[in-house]
């Protein structure tokens, strides 16, 4: 009897992503004249933040006031506290928690857009982000020289890329973008404006501990923002990236099943036309069959079989045995013997 293989976990996974979504699809944001005013606004912030940073104006003077002032020193009982709390924007720790929440939502919804729309966030993040900080080459409050000056250029120097704040541009882009996914307007709100306290929050406490400038906070927050605003540019490239993937993973499945000796699909017989030599000029050769070779092989006979063909019981011809099939017995007569007499019946 022929049973039917288990199924694998991968499997359990391909059929569970075959299956039709039990929640509704998410909306995919498009880029409306909203959007790409806000757009507009917030790059204008961008770079006069840079300028202001650049021409050394009022807003270095207040980099410096607040440095001076030392945050850390004033109120010492929540410096513990901070140590943990800037952790919300680092990259890794982030990264992990928000990609393991994605991931249970795709499983749950059938689809691969929010990891690959995460994913597009932190790479465009972490290009646009790291050019301006190894362009601009600022260094940070622990390494600063020169008092009121804005420590530009100072490529060569060690705690010369914090501008603009990585903490704070992170933290942005990995809360805000749940706030993108969102699959409510509801939702979307609170989480849009969740994520802006976590945000400013972060680079507020950057400042606090001493690690960034107060204008490193400004321009991390308008790159953060600049990211999520520019997603759905990206949203086209995102569709083909998870059509793609969609597509290799059903060759990987049919490849899997074929491995596991699945049914495979047999090539179809070619004809060929056998070489026509003189004697075969007068009459036409019959066509020859090519079978597969898979179908075309013999058969192994067990080495407890006779050797020679052999053939099924209907194609036997039958034999009529000689002789008695009967086992022998001594009190047995074999046929065509004359039985002996009688023996009289003697007794009382």
């Amino acid at each position: 009897m022929r049973t039917e293989p288990k199924p694998t976990r991968l499997d359990r996974i391909f059929a569970r992503l075959d299956r039709e979504p039990q929640r509704p699809v998410l909306d995919v944001p498009r880029m409306t004249r909203h959007r790409v005013v806000l757009f507009g606004a917030t790059l204008a912030f961008y770079l006069t933040i840079v300028l202001a940073v650049v021409t050394t104006s009022w807003l270095v003077r207040l980099d410096w006031q607040a440095m001076l002032f030392r945050p850390y020193q004033q109120w010492p009982e929540i410096h513990a506290f901070l140590d943990y709390w800037v952790v919300l924007g680092q990259r890794g720790p982030t990264a992990v928690m928000v990609a393991a929440w994605l991931g249970w939502r795709c499983w749950r919804q059938h689809t691969l857009r929010p990891l690959l729309a995460f994913g597009a966030a932190l790479l465009l993040l972490n290009v646009t982000v790291g050019a301006v900080k190894y362009g601009l080459g600022r260094s940070g409050p622990h390494y600063a020289t020169e008092i009121g000056s804005n420590e530009m250029w100072h490529w060569f120097q060690a705690g010369s890329d914090i501008f603009p704040s990585g903490h704070t541009a992170n933290a942005v882009v990995t809360w805000g973008i749940l706030a993108y996914l969102a699959a409510t307007p509801g939702a979307r709100r609170w989480l849009s404006a969740l994520s802006a306290v976590l945000s400013l929050s972060v680079g507020l406490t950057t400042v606090y501990l001493g690690t960034h400038w107060l204008s490193d906070v400004l321009l991390g927050w308008a790159a953060g923002l600049l990211v999520l605003l520019a997603l759905p540019w990206l949203e086209p490239t995102i569709a083909t990236a998870e059509a793609w993937l969609f597509t290799r993973r059903d060759r990987l499945r049919a490849r899997l099943r074929a491995g596991r000796g699945g049914a495979l699909p047999m090539p179809e017989p070619v004809l060929l036309t056998p070489a026509r030599t003189p004697a075969a000029e007068e009459e036409p050769a019959p066509l020859r069959e090519i079978v597969p070779p898979a179908a075309a092989r013999a058969p192994r006979t067990s080495a407890l079989l006779a050797p020679g063909p052999h053939t099924t019981r209907s194609e036997r011809t039958p034999v009529t045995p000689a002789g008695s099939r009967r086992p022998p017995h001594p009190d047995r007569m074999a046929r065509g013997t004359a039985a002996p007499a009688a023996r009289p019946l003697t007794g009382g």
